[in-house]
């Protein structure tokens, strides 16, 4: 059952009051810190037998005690589980004995999986981790509880009204991005050096932007437990925020399909010497043009390509912002599975004691449809992954925002914003990332700019289907050439 009764998890909101223990008293919070390298380098401290995985696990759990009120990235912890399991021993893997993260959108066995949704509250325990997070233990990871999420991973932040908004550690005025915003506030502020995330239309590359990480994207297929036939409509895949290239890769390399429908790239472990031909692409699908501070990141960018010996020359994107319609009614699609499942579970119509507006309002707008449109959409979805595959033939690489918008104060684009409007704002905020899930292709944001007033903006690039070495490498030279691992949040241990 779920671990909560020592260390309770101070979340945010009355209404997950209802669902665990009271919050921690402030004056009982205890001192984070001290700030944990990346994953890699906690590894390799806890095999010298410089530290050990107990106090790694403990100095986790300090760090999200303290983290945990003014961030709000956890929605259940199995503290105790961890710190047992810690104690007992035997992991084993290139990240044994690291503190980590499940997304609460995936299974993890002994904890429920309450999908940032008010039908969430009474879960039971899940009985199996899924294939993938079964693969992260194998890999080593200590997992210490579950990270926050949008209802259902629909939006792009994570403010669920069941659990309270995740802040940004940059400021907390701020989204951290979503839907593995959780994830990637625990990561940014240093409560753990790794965590799981998924993407499904830019969900680990938007809060990678939000919160100064890196956040890589793999292609479909790609991983442990993904499908391995082509489907149009399997467009979320699974990895991690990290602080560094080398953890991600590293972590890649761990849990990519041996037998999969691409060739494992193995282990990347730094740059290479080639150089790409790189496309560079201001404006959204839509057609729109980012703000000024996105844009500023876009140019400095293009510049350090150059610089780099890389070969930077316009493109324009191979859709239409028709696109935009057919992925949202996609989208759509989901949302009234998953709202037919909870009334299903519930035995009465899913309504707003269940489920968000927008989430409501997605479902409404798919039974309201004519007959045909979500096949209709598929269609074209369909249509749409041949041509980006001829598009970015002609690349290597193809850059872009990542969000039209450095992250947008809290409620912007939240669940109860009134649906047209919302439609439009993420239409246009979220106009860059959505494609290269359809496409299955793999894509990348990298923490290569910061605004004037301290908010990190990351820069997307996007390569071939199974690419993804060609992306680590370019990752870690620029990584070398512009470093951003030492940057530490105003929120942070």
């Amino acid at each position: 059952m779920t671990d909560i009764t020592r260390r309770a998890v101070m979340a945010s909101g009355a209404a997950l009051a209802a669902a665990t223990p009271a919050l921690a008293k402030p004056n009982a919070t205890p001192a984070a810190g001290p700030w944990i390298g990346d994953a890699t380098d906690l590894a390799a401290q806890i095999r010298s037998g410089k530290i050990s995985a107990v106090e790694a696990v403990e100095t986790a759990i300090r760090n999200a005690e303290a983290l945990q009120p003014k961030l709000n990235f956890i929605v259940n912890s199995c503290f105790d589980r961890a710190l047992d399991a810690a104690k007992k021993g035997g992991q084993t893997g290139p990240f044994a004995g690291v503190p980590f993260l499940i997304k609460d959108l995936h299974d993890y066995a002994g904890l429920p999986t309450r999908s940032g949704s008010r039908s969430g509250y009474n879960a039971a325990p899940a009985a199996k981790s899924e294939p993938l997070v079964e693969a992260y233990e194998r890999a080593g990871f200590i997992v210490i509880g579950k990270s926050a999420s949008p209802e259902f991973g629909y939006l792009p932040t994570t403010e669920p009204l069941a659990f309270g908004p995740t802040h940004n550690p940059w400021n907390p005025g701020r989204s951290s991005g979503g839907s593995s915003g959780g994830a990637a506030a625990a990561v940014a502020s240093g409560v753990i050096p790794i965590a799981h995330a998924s993407d499904g239309g830019g969900s680990i590359r938007i809060p990678a932007s939000c919160c100064g990480l890196f956040g890589l994207k793999p292609s479909r297929g790609r991983m442990i437990g993904a499908k391995t036939e082509f489907d149009v409509t399997d467009i979320s895949v699974q990895h991690a925020e990290t602080r560094t290239v080398r953890d991600s890769a590293l972590l890649f390399a761990a849990t990519e399909n041996p037998s999969g429908p691409l060739a494992p790239i193995g282990p990347v472990l730094g740059p290479s010497k080639r150089r790409l031909k790189v496309g560079m692409i201001l404006k959204t699908v839509g057609g729109e043009d980012p703000d000024e501070a996105v844009a500023a990141a876009f140019y400095d960018t293009a510049k350090l390509l150059k610089a780099m010996g890389h070969g930077v020359k316009a493109a324009a994107w191979p859709v239409t912002g028709a696109f935009t319609q057919d992925f949202l009614t996609l989208w759509a699609a989901g949302a009234a599975a998953d709202a037919a499942a909870v009334s299903k579970a519930a035995g009465r119509p899913a309504d707003e004691t269940l489920m968000e507006p927008f989430s409501l309002a997605m479902a409404q707008m798919v039974a309201k449809a004519p007959p045909g449109t979500v096949e209709a959409a598929i269609g074209r979805l369909t249509q749409v992954v041949a041509d980006f595959d001829k598009w970015i033939s002609q690349y290597d690489v193809v850059v872009s925002p990542v969000l039209a918008k450095p992250p947008v104060p809290l409620g912007y684009v939240s669940g109860d914003v009134k649906f047209e409007e919302l439609s439009a704002r993420l239409t246009h905020y979220v106009g860059y990332t959505p494609l290269e899930n359809v496409a299955g292709a793999p894509a990348m944001s990298v923490p290569l700019h910061w605004t004037a007033d301290g908010l990190p903006v990351g820069v997307h690039f996007i390569a071939r289907r199974g690419q993804e070495r060609t992306l680590f490498e370019l990752a870690y030279a620029l990584e070398a050439a512009q470093p951003w691992a030492h940057r530490k949040p105003p929120i942070s241990v």
